[in-house]
């Protein structure tokens, strides 16, 4: 499976333990960009992420299985190593080095690969070998304690914050950041990557408000969270919501206009409590008298920062999106097909495409293996005894 021409991490080969969420999200963004990744499972439970999700965050990636526990496994995972650029494990700390694959085993052997682990709390410190999830990772980071209703009940997402933006993506960051330096300098390094860290560094609002008050904005009370009129969610009248996002005045003048408000332009940062609550009712009244259709035809051509607030099934029905060329149709290994997001990056010179679908669980082993020098013997024999399947 070759990249598409300009792919610009086209030859650069990317062995990925991970799964689930974090690790996978941040090996298909490298996949996208032109990277061969090799998605290496176990023979048991293997990637245990629901199909629809592993089919999304897998695409583009070849798919072996390996049995690390037996010795000839992990020499195995260490002879790969030796022809990859970037390792990727979502284990907790300590699990690879009981496998005999720590970042100092697999560096000796290869100097110059990017070892990137991702957990949830890092690899030193005192919650290392805590275990955890998206919503721990908000928890302990002060960030779940921001996401609230506007009445100050805290709330869940099914976007996990954590997993994304605290663990793939600066995964992404590490990983790209050290390859480019090993292909000046010839030396890897070990990346390490807490997804609690990642989400705590990007609490740039809550910590503004230590800073200036001594303490994080209060849930539900902040500018961005239903302290300000001119920014919020309001219910049409058929129960749908507009995102009022009018921070500038002019934008919030505007909407006024459209409401038929105009006596409410003066009030845009309202100078008390009370007069906040009493502006954020009258709009609230009169958003709420007419439907989302009407007000979709409405805010059509103004241009007051006001949009309405779709289900996913309506974005992917926005010409928009489809302009920007966001969604593409795969075909998955199973014959099915399925609508997917495409990579969110464009750039002059290449041209994003879907390679192949997710991998089933050991679909290209015997290939993989073949191209790593291993004669068909001793793959047919290694299958046998369960070490490779």
């Amino acid at each position: 499976m070759s990249a598409a021409q300009g792919a610009p991490l086209r030859g650069v080969r990317v062995l990925d333990l991970t799964r689930l969420l974090p690790g996978p999200m941040c090996t298909l963004h490298l996949a996208d960009l032109g990277a061969d990744v090799i998605k290496i499972e176990d023979l048991r439970a293997g990637d245990y992420a629901s199909p629809a999700v592993r089919e999304q965050v897998n695409r583009n990636k070849r798919g072996i299985r390996i049995d690390l526990k037996q010795p000839e496994g992990a020499a195995l995972l260490l002879q790969l190593c030796e022809g990859a650029d970037v390792l990727v494990e979502g284990f907790r700390p300590g699990v690879m080095a009981r496998l005999g694959l720590d970042a100092a085993k697999v560096l000796a052997r290869n100097p110059r690969l990017v070892y990137c682990s991702i957990s949830g709390y890092g690899q030193t410190g005192a919650l290392s070998q805590k275990a955890g999830h998206d919503l721990n990772y908000c928890g302990f980071a002060g960030v779940a304690d921001q996401i609230a209703t506007p009445s100050g009940e805290l709330a869940l997402s099914n976007l996990p914050v954590a997993d994304l933006l605290g663990g793939a993506m600066p995964a992404v960051m590490g990983i790209l950041a050290a390859l480019f330096d090993a292909q000046r300098t010839g030396q890897g390094r070990h990346v390490d990557v807490a997804i609690a860290d990642g989400v705590l560094a990007h609490a740039v609002i809550p910590m503004a408000g230590v800073h200036t008050r001594g303490r994080a904005p209060t849930a539900g009370a902040d500018k961005l969270t239903g302290a300000l009129p001119c920014y919020g969610l309001y219910a049409t009248e058929d129960e749908r919501y507009l995102a009022v996002g009018a921070f500038e005045h002019k934008f919030w003048e505007t909407f006024c206009g459209i409401l038929g408000r105009e006596d409410l332009a003066p009030h845009h940062i309202p100078a008390t409590p009370e007069l906040s609550a009493w502006v954020r009712q009258e709009v609230t009244a009169a958003v709420a008298a007419r439907t989302f259709a009407q007000w979709q035809a409405v805010l059509a051509n103004a241009d007051c920062c006001v949009t309405p607030v779709l289900h996913l099934q309506e974005a992917m029905q926005l010409p928009h999106f489809a302009e920007r060329g966001m969604w593409v149709e795969v075909e998955t290994a199973q014959g099915g097909r399925m609508t997917q997001m495409a990579l969110p990056v464009q750039m002059s010179g290449y041209q994003f495409e879907v390679r192949c679908p997710a991998p089933t669980q050991g679909q290209h082993t015997q290939e993989v293996l073949s191209e790593s020098g291993l004669d068909a013997a001793t793959v047919a024999d290694w299958m046998a005894r369960k070490i490779v399947g």
